[in-house]
């Protein structure tokens, strides 16, 4: 019997996020007008919202043997994930460093480091955990076969599969056509759809397209303009929650927390992308990720109000 179970299999990054007024010219030294330090990563930063909602949470990963694998080990226990599928390798640890601007955009760039380590073996000694688990969240910031291996081992065990395809890469259809959940941004929508998205109408043309890669629900998220949930040949406008955002590192992982939360709670897709979409908003008027994420008593206290 399936326990009330997340288990993540995904990435495990510490950012450094330079807080500034726009980016530099090529040549040029800017000064940022501040720097936060914290975790990151895909996979954890999902884990974590699950945890924080409440659920309980396995994480299946990689960090380096060095100062910030430790410290993201440190924090992810402090948040309730469970870690006893996270290794420590000879490898740096997943790095992020992240732009955030005035205007809530950010833009990153990561070293894969010891996600990168991530092996099919990891996943075979990670099996009981999958056949537990009523749902195992993905992302691509790990080997993409490691990705294709644990869909495939993740429904032989009958768990429902939600795949993050972010960011953006070329799988076997087999496998995604095996996924339940399949949750994408603009871009990524485009790159699976093989066409431009970049309107909620572009969206919403693409559905029932990538709805072949996703055997319950379709959710593409679309940022300030809400997200589109895909059900049954029923399409579901969600508008986004309208908050003075300070910047949105982690915005789209903490809605997928939510979705995991939703599932769980067998909520409707009306209900699911209004909870979602409102956790997500209390991330983006926070610095960082997992740090800004809300608990599970922070968004009711904020759904009574």
């Amino acid at each position: 019997m399936k326990n009330d179970t997340v288990a993540v299999v995904g990435s495990i990054n510490y950012d450094i996020i330079f807080k500034q007024k726009r980016l530099p010219e090529i040549g040029e030294t800017y000064s940022a007008d501040s720097v936060s330090f914290c975790g990151g990563g895909k996979g954890a930063n999902q884990a974590v919202q699950c945890a924080k909602l409440g659920l309980e949470t396995y994480m299946v990963g990689k960090v380096g043997n060095d100062a910030f694998g430790k410290e993201m080990l440190r924090n992810l226990s402090s948040y309730g994930v469970n870690l006893d599928h996270v290794a420590a390798v000879d490898s740096n640890t997943g790095l992020g460093v992240v732009n955030a601007l005035e205007n809530g955009s950010v833009i990153a760039t990561i070293s894969k480091g010891a996600n990168y380590h991530l092996t099919r073996e990891d996943i075979d000694r990670s099996e009981e955990v999958l056949r537990r688990s009523k749902i195992v969240v993905l992302q691509l910031e790990v080997p993409k076969d490691v990705v294709e291996y644990t869909i495939k081992l993740a429904k032989k065990h009958d768990s429902y599969v939600i795949l993050n395809a972010a960011p953006a890469s070329e799988l076997e259809v087999e496998c995604l056509k095996m996924v339940d959940c399949l949750v994408v941004n603009e871009t990524e929508a485009g790159f699976y759809a093989g066409t431009k998205v970049a309107s909620v109408e572009d969206a919403e043309a693409v559905c029932e397209k990538l709805a072949l890669y996703a055997n319950d629900l379709l959710v593409i998220t679309l940022g300030e303009k809400g997200s589109i949930l895909y059900s049954g040949n029923t399409l579901y406008r969600v508008p986004s929650e309208k908050v003075d955002a300070v910047e949105t590192t982690g915005a789209g992982d903490s809605y997928v927390g939510a979705l995991a939360y939703s599932l769980i709670h067998k909520k409707s897709p009306e209900e699911i992308g209004a909870f979602s979409s409102l956790v997500s908003s209390r991330t983006v008027m926070k610095i960082g990720a997992q740090n800004a994420m809300p608990t599970l008593s922070e968004v009711l206290e904020n759904i009574n109000n």
